[in-house]
């Protein structure tokens, strides 16, 4: 199967289950939130969230941050990020691949995706353009399903994306294991 039948698969399932999304990944999804900014501090930073889905991680970084952007393939999904993201002059939404991000070189402090490297057909490939949209010494935080990789298989992605690890953290608590990275 095509990587482009792969995502739009992915769009199609958020798209129907965006209704209910927070009231079925809020909790979870908060969690990894908290793990990652014990260990990033975004202040007046450029950020970007990567699969921002409703736009749950806004309220957690926008007082902070400087910019916020948040994407999605979802339009569905993008529709409740709007909402959220009106709640703040800082905070802006658009539709897009998270293999083929619409800004420049460099641009941001600070990338962000929870839960989504599980989801992309060549995970290695989408670091390489996180990476791509991420400045000199900025940081990437990245988390990997744990059912859907093995510890040593989201090792060998982070290992060969050339970012160097800052901390990771497997906490049995969360589903996830959490990346920071820097350029």
């Amino acid at each position: 199967m095509s990587s482009w039948k792969d995502k739009r698969k992915i769009m199609q399932r958020y798209d129907l289950t965006a209704d209910m999304y927070e009231e079925r990944y809020a909790k979870e999804q908060k969690a990894k939130y908290g793990v990652a900014l014990e260990n990033v501090d975004v202040a007046d930073g450029k950020v970007l969230d990567v699969g921002c889905g409703s736009g749950l991680f806004f309220s957690e970084v926008a007082v902070q941050a400087g910019l916020v952007v948040g994407v999605d393939v979802s339009s569905k999904l993008l529709l409740k990020a709007k909402k959220q993201a009106k709640c703040f002059g800082n905070v802006f939404v658009l539709q897009a691949d998270a293999d083929h991000l619409p800004f420049q070189v460099g641009f941001f402090n600070f990338v962000f995706s929870f839960t989504v490297l599980q989801n992309m057909p060549k995970p290695a490939e989408t670091l390489d353009e996180f990476k791509r949209v991420t400045k000199l010494e900025g940081k990437v935080v990245v988390t990997g399903l744990k059912k859907a990789f093995s510890l040593n298989t989201f090792m060998d992605v982070l290992e060969g994306s050339g970012l160097k690890m800052v901390s990771f953290i497997d906490r049995e608590s969360l589903n996830c294991y959490v990346a920071v990275l820097t350029k």
